[in-house]
C-alpha cells in the first residue's frame, strides 16, 4: 500500500525531588501550537537546538510545500488505513509537548492507522517505507496494537524533505510490540518528530531507535503508562558526521505503580561540527510505588571537532522504589583495548573498527531482524572506513 501525505566529556545527572513535573519544558502539552511561545534558543528544551536550521518548523514560517511518500507491507490480519483529522485514535497516546509537535498535529491533513487485532501473533514485521520527495511536509502515524497481541514494526526513513510528524503507539494489555525507527535520511534532510507510546496493563513495549542521515534530526520519545505492570525498554544508536546535529530527548512518566523502564543509548561522533545531543528524563511520580528503572547514554567521540552534550535526569517523588539509577559517559577510544588488539598483530586502523562495532553491538543484536541487522552494520562500516580508514 502506497501513501503520500500531501503539502498540509562525562556527564552525570542530578537527582532531583520535588520540582515542578513541567521544569523541563517551555509550555504544557497541548494539541494547539498557539499554546506553545515560539522558541528562541535560551529554553531548557531548546537550548542545545540550532534552531535556523530548523527551516521554519520552530516559528510557524514553514509551508507545507512538498511531501512523503507512505509505503506499508504488512503481514496477513494486520489493517492499514488511513484517515481523517476527525478519527479517535489520533491523539490517544498523549499530547504535543513542544511546538514543532503541535505544529505537526496542527497541519497535518491525512494519518496512517496500522492496526493489529488482539490475541494476533505476526511471524513477519509490518514495514514501514518513509520517503521524502522534498520541500515541506507533516504527518502522523498511530501503531495500534489490540490485548495480547505480538508485533514489530519497521519505520524506515529515507529521501530528502523538511519533516515534521508524530508517531503513536497504543499498546493493548497483555501485547508486545517492538519498534524500529531508522533515521536513514539524505544528508540535506531535517526531521523532528515525537513519539509516544501508551503501554497497557502487563504490556511490554521495546523501542530501538537508528540515526545515522540527515543535517538535523531531533526526535522525542516518550512513554506513558496506562496501567500497572507494564514494561518499556528503550535503546538507541547514533552515528553523528561532520556538521551533523542529532538529538535525542527521551521522557518516560512514571505515573502508575508497579512499572519497569530502562534506557540504552550509544553513539559515535567524527568530524567538524558534529554535535550530537541525548536527554534523557525520568519521571517516578508519588503514585509510581514499585518503580524499576535505569538510564543509561555512551558515547564515543572519533576525531577532534566533535561535541557531546549527555544530560541524564532523574526525578523522584516517592521513597517506596524497587530501584532507580542512571549513567552518562563520553570518551575516545581506551587505550588498553587498542593495545590489546594491536599486540595481537592487528592493525591499528582495523584494531580501532573492532572497537567500534564491539561498542555498538549489544545495541544492533536488540533489533532481531537479520536483513536490517545486516544493513545497519554495513552502514556503520562505512562510516568507520570514513574516519578511522
Amino acid at each position: 500500500m502506497a501513501e503520500t501525505i500531501p503539502a498540509g566529556s562525562t556527564t552525570d545527572g542530578v537527582i532531583q525531588v520535588g520540582q515542578p513535573t513541567d521544569a523541563r519544558v517551555s509550555a504544557p502539552a497541548s494539541y494547539d501550537v498557539a499554546d506553545f511561545p515560539v522558541p528562541h534558543g535560551r529554553e531548557e528544551d531548546w537550548r542545545f537546538t540550532p534552531l535556523e536550521r530548523l527551516r521554519g518548523l520552530h516559528d510557524g514560517t514553514a509551508v507545507a510545500d512538498g511531501g512523503v511518500k507512505v509505503e506499508v507491507t504488512a503481514p496477513e490480519g494486520v489493517t492499514v488505513e488511513t484517515v481523517g483529522r476527525d478519527d479517535a485514535r489520533l491523539g490517544k497516546a498523549g499530547k504535543p509537548v513542544d511546538r514543532v509537535a503541535a505544529q505537526a498535529y496542527s497541519s497535518f491533513e491525512k494519518a496512517s492507522v496500522v492496526s493489529v487485532p488482539k490475541e494476533t501473533v505476526l511471524t513477519e514485521p509490518v514495514r514501514i517505507a518513509v520517503h521524502g520527495e522534498g520541500g515541506t511536509a507533516f504527518g502522523h502515524q498511530v501503531i495500534e496494537i489490540g490485548a495480547f497481541a505480538e508485533a514489530v514494526v519497521v519505520i524506515d526513513h529515507t529521501g530528502d524533505a523538511t519533516v515534521a510528524a508524530n508517531v503513536e503507539y497504543l499498546i493493548g494489555d497483555g501485547a508486545k510490540l517492538t519498534v524500529v525507527s531508522v533515521q536513514d535520511w539524505d544528508d540535506t534532510a531535517v526531521h523532528a518528530g515525537q513519539h509516544t507510546a501508551l503501554v497497557g496493563r502487563d504490556a511490554t513495549f521495546k523501542s530501538v531507535v537508528v540515526t545515522f542521515g540527515g543535517d538535523l534530526v531531533r526526535l522525542h520519545p516518550r512513554v506513558v503508562y496506562g496501567a500497572p505492570g507494564g514494561e518499556a525498554e528503550l535503546y538507541g544508536l547514533y552515528f553523528t558526521d561532520n556538521g551533523q546535529h542529532q538529538e535525542h530527548r527521551l521522557f518516560i512518566d512514571h505515573d502508575t505503580p508497579h512499572c519497569r523502564s530502562n534506557v540504552a543509548y550509544k553513539g559515535a561522533l567524527q568530524g567538524a561540527e558534529a554535535h550530537a545531543v541525548w536527554i534523557g528524563d525520568v519521571l517516578i511520580r508519588a503514585a509510581a510505588e514499585g518503580t524499576d528503572t535505569y538510564e543509561l547514554n555512551r558515547n564515543l567521540v572519533l576525531t577532534d571537532g566533535a561535541r557531546v552534550d549527555s544530560v541524564p535526569n532523574l526525578e523522584i517523588e516517592t521513597g517506596e522504589i524497587v530501584g532507580a539509577g542512571h549513567a552518562s559517559a563520553t570518551g575516545r577510544f581506551e587505550d588498553e583495548q587498542l593495545f590489546y588488539l594491536m599486540a595481537r598483530g592487528i592493525p591499528a586502523d582495523e584494531a580501532r573498527r573492532l572497537v567500534v562495532r564491539g561498542f555498538f553491538a549489544e545495541l544492533v543484536q536488540q533489533i532481531g531482524i537479520p536483513d536490517l541487522e545486516e544493513r545497519l552494520i554495513a552502514k556503520i562500516e562505512a562510516e568507520l572506513e570514513a574516519s578511522v580508514g
